[in-house]
């Protein structure tokens, strides 16, 4: 129940009520339930109580609410842009068509919340928790989303180009009519579960990071075929990477930057069936690839698996009657080798320069080429 003398101190002057609020920083104010009017711009309402409160078409522009309670409030078609809501509560809170452009929401408490057609654009929702929200057709294109808690959440017709899904928890989180090429971190969210995702946002957004697609349940084999399903040219060749154990680190950055770039590739220590006869896993990651990938240093050239995974791609080679094998070098042992396989690769084919691999820029020009040599020619 509203406290009577807070809700007339307010609705009378702002300028007074934010004097008598900093006077008296130790009081909570009690507006739980009252109808507060529309002229409340720049309003220190932080830590207020106003549950249930009627604040529909308030101009709240610039207000402080940071830790308010305003759970169940009803603030459709309010102004709130530049509002600090930052750690709020706004469950099950009314906030159809809301104007929250740039408004500090990080940490608040939206769950449930009803967010439909509401501007959140360039707002910042790091860390806040939107359970079940209702965000269909919303505006949150710049929004920051890293580490919010997205369970459940409807973004159905959204618009999110420029967001920033850094972190975002997501678990039966609805993608549906929405275009996600321009969101960032979609290859850094946390999945607790699958996802839902549909046909018109995968044709809408073109290459999405693979990391992304398992994690909203998308299976391998539907992620292989996602270009031809969608009737896209495939950009890039796919590619199965073969290495040693001991370039497992430089092996598992490569797989990484190929995938956030579109490139479909494979290699063993991430999707090696369970139980699969290694031999019959690899043949068939050759023949499902278009180029085989190798990855040559020192502890390569010495590998007996590396070996047999080129004798197998360039058999493929010769099934296909096109190149097949793309080398890549880590240091100077594939040019000093007397290996006869290796030596044969040195006298037949131009093998990448990736020596200087842990230097940014020179890792960088050396990957941009690898793209340009694995773009489909048309």
């Amino acid at each position: 129940m509203a406290n009577r003398k807070h809700v007339a101190m307010l609705m009378k002057c702002v300028d007074a009520w934010n004097a008598w609020r900093a006077e008296n920083a130790a009081i909570r104010p009690d507006l739980s339930g009252a109808n507060l009017g529309t002229g409340l711009s720049g309003a220190n309402l932080s830590s207020a109580k106003l549950r249930e409160a009627d604040l529909s078409g308030a101009n709240l522009r610039g207000a402080k609410l940071s830790g308010a309670d305003l759970s169940g409030a009803d603030l459709r078609g309010a102004n709130l842009s530049g509002a600090k809501l930052s750690m709020a509560g706004l469950n099950e809170a009314i906030l159809f068509g809301a104007n929250l452009n740039r408004a500090n929401l990080s940490g608040a408490y939206l769950n449930g919340a009803n967010l439909f057609l509401a501007n959140l654009s360039r707002a910042d929702l790091s860390g806040a928790h939107l359970f079940k929200a209702v965000l269909f057709e919303a505006d949150l294109t710049g929004a920051k989303l890293n580490g919010a808690g997205l369970y459940g959440a409807n973004l159905i017709g959204a618009k999110i180009a420029g967001a920033d899904l850094r972190g975002a928890l997501l678990l039966q989180t609805a993608f549906g009519n929405i275009t996600l090429s321009e969101v960032k971190g979609l290859d850094q969210c946390t999945h607790g579960g699958p996802s839902i995702i549909d046909f018109q946002t995968l044709k809408n957004s073109g290459p999405l990071p693979i990391a992304f697609l398992r994690g909203v349940g998308l299976p391998d084999r539907v992620i292989e075929y996602l270009p031809s399903l969608l009737n896209e040219a495939i950009q890039h060749y796919s590619c199965f990477i073969s290495y040693s154990s001991k370039d497992d680190a430089f092996a598992k950055r490569l797989h990484a930057d190929l995938q956030n770039k579109g490139v479909r590739c494979w290699f063993a220590p991430h999707d090696m069936p369970i139980a699969a006869k290694i031999i019959d896993a690899l043949d068939e990651a050759i023949q499902l690839r278009d180029k085989v990938l190798l990855i040559l240093s020192e502890g390569a050239i010495a590998s007996d698996w590396v070996e047999g995974e080129v004798t197998r791609a360039l058999d493929e080679e010769r099934t296909r009657k096109q190149v097949v094998l793309f080398p890549i070098r880590l240091d100077d042992a594939v040019m000093q080798t007397s290996e006869g396989w290796a030596r044969l690769l040195r006298g037949q084919r131009n093998i990448g320069d990736f020596t200087r691999w842990k230097e940014r820029d020179s890792y960088e020009e050396s990957f941009q080429r690898l793209m340009r040599d694995l773009r489909v020619k048309t």
